[in-house]
């Protein structure tokens, strides 16, 4: 069953790190993902750019709207995702406890909806 990791980061907390923390916390996650990667586990994986750098489109009556930077103002942003595989939700928070992240944020573990069944329902 495929998990998505999502991983939300705070930058206060990332701020007060000590010096250095943040890079060794990369360089361990990074290895950590790349034993995933080779167990089987990790399938995908995204670091995202600044909210900042983000536009938000919706469509209101028939006129589109595009906005600058996130949807809306938040503490905890979202930072990127890991698509991983695992036998159950309980096997996917063991992997998501296993990151750093949960030190600066929090990561949000959802299962993949199969969308072969999606659109066998549907008829696509």
């Amino acid at each position: 069953m495929k998990f998505l990791m999502m991983i939300y980061s705070d930058d206060n907390l990332l701020d007060a790190l000590p010096e250095g923390e943040f890079d060794s916390m990369m360089r361990g996650c990074l290895q950590h993902a790349d034993e995933l990667r080779a167990d089987g586990y990790l399938l995908d994986s995204q670091q995202l750019e600044a909210p900042v750098q983000s536009k938000s489109l919706r469509i209101r009556g028939d006129k589109v709207a595009v906005l600058d930077g996130p949807f809306a103002e938040t503490k905890e942003y979202l930072a990127g995702f890991n698509l991983i595989e695992a036998g159950s939700l309980d096997e996917a928070v063991k992997i998501a406890s296993e990151f750093p992240w949960i030190r600066t944020g929090c990561i949000e573990i959802r299962p993949v909806r199969d969308m072969g069944k999606v659109r066998d329902r549907v008829g696509a």
